[in-house]
């Protein structure tokens, strides 16, 4: 079993973020605050990544099922995903990106659980795309957050986050290393494999701040995803990616393949690369790893973990 553990659906983008709002142009191109930005290939005129769209790629790859996370570069879309998972229970999983400052966020956390049965909560820190960008002095284990994890622990749920780049603000591994021991029952996800210095392998300071990072995933209950590694190489001509491939073996020496998920950032890292290339740069080039090890990072850990019940 294949399963993409980090993936988006989108009908149109309606974001905002720290650069400002997110708004969908034609040929895969996007309007980010004053900028204009390539988003996707340009293969159709609406720059779209609906649910079909998705499961086309993911059928062309062999891929099972996938987990739909959101984040505020997309812009909310609950209800979409929620009724893609209700259309297709046996390919999707749904999570909902709150905002923990909004006012109404415990009404939106307990529609997202009860209504909407999303078992996922994705919390995006980033600067240029999360919550560090828009509230610069965000702390994941400020009190005033406490209730959500309390909640997501309490109900079962996964919770995913994105930290961002080493030494920015949301690279926060001491917030999350408190919140993996104060909820040891609360299974936690840090997307993007904690974002390896890839293209600065040799700078010390940066693979000791990595490396605390990933040294979590000793405890129990914190896991990674190897979501957009091709999207942190200097070009996206790259394939297989092979700085990508130095980081997730010094991953798996140091917590073990069990703790690793095979992910890719679809729709936004296919100008990295296709989808099957995304996938296959670790399943036919990770030779590192085991035929077990093997099967675990592409499936077999997300459905552990995501699939619990």
């Amino acid at each position: 079993m294949i399963i993409d553990a980090h993936a988006h659906i989108m009908t149109s983008l309606r974001g905002m973020t720290g650069r400002g709002a997110t708004r969908s142009l034609a040929w895969g191109r996007a309007r980010w605050g004053d900028e204009t930005i390539q988003l996707l290939p340009p293969f159709s005129e609406a720059t779209a990544f609906p649910a079909e769209a998705l499961l086309a790629q993911m059928d062309w790859a062999g891929v099972e099922r996938a987990v739909l996370l959101q984040g505020p570069f997309y812009g909310e879309a609950n209800g979409y995903v929620a009724s893609a998972v209700a259309k297709w229970p046996d390919r999707f999983l749904g999570a909902f990106a709150p905002d923990p400052h909004a006012p109404a966020v415990r009404q939106l956390y307990k529609q997202c659980v009860e209504d909407y049965g999303f078992g996922i909560v994705k919390l995006e820190l980033t600067e240029p795309t999360g919550l560090t960008g828009r509230y610069p002095d965000l702390r994941l284990d400020a009190p005033e957050f406490s209730w959500l994890f309390e909640s997501a622990q309490r109900d079962g749920l996964v919770v995913t986050v994105d930290l961002g780049r080493i030494g920015r603000r949301a690279y926060q591994t001491d917030a999350v290393a408190a919140i993996a021991e104060r909820y040891p029952e609360l299974p936690l996800v840090i997307a993007h494999l904690a974002q390896p210095p890839l293209n600065d392998s040799e700078n010390r300071q940066l693979n000791e701040q990595w490396t605390a990072q990933i040294q979590l995933g000793l405890k129990a209950n914190v896991y990674f995803d190897l979501s957009a590694l091709p999207a942190y190489l200097t070009t996206y001509d790259d394939y297989p990616y092979a700085a990508a491939h130095a980081y997730i073996q010094r991953a798996v020496d140091l917590i073990g393949a069990q703790k690793i998920m095979w992910g890719t950032d679809a729709p936004g890292l296919l100008t990295s690369g296709t989808y099957r290339q995304l996938l296959n740069y670790v399943k036919r080039h990770c030779d590192f790893l085991s035929a077990q090890e093997m099967a675990d990072v592409l499936g077999l850990n997300a459905l552990r973990v995501y699939w619990r019940t």
